[in-house]
């Protein structure tokens, strides 16, 4: 997604792991560069995957300008194409604006 560095585009990481040092490590190790949010994090009423009906890790969620739901599985080159799609779309309407 290095295409879409500089694109209206976000991504984000859910991870379902307690150990939060380990996750930090493993997000410097690896140098990612998205934001993380733990599933269920202290005091919220509801975790991101009940939320979001996630049934299993990992879960690839693609949304739209307007945070609708346009994918949601497992196919990391299906989810990369429809984001790029949508940032396309997006880049193109805010040009025309």
């Amino acid at each position: 997604m290095k295409d879409l560095k500089d694109a209206p585009f976000a991504l984000i990481g859910v991870n379902s792991d307690g150990d939060l040092d380990k996750i930090r490590a493993i997000v410097k190790k690896k140098n990612l560069t998205w934001r993380s949010f733990q599933n269920e994090p202290k005091g919220a009423k509801a975790s991101i995957s009940s939320t979001w009906n996630l049934k299993g890790w990992p879960t690839l969620v693609v949304l739209d300008e307007d945070m609708r739901i346009c994918y949601r599985g497992h196919d990391g080159h299906k989810a990369g194409a429809l984001a790029k799609k949508l940032t396309l779309e997006l880049q193109a309407k805010r040009k025309d604006n």
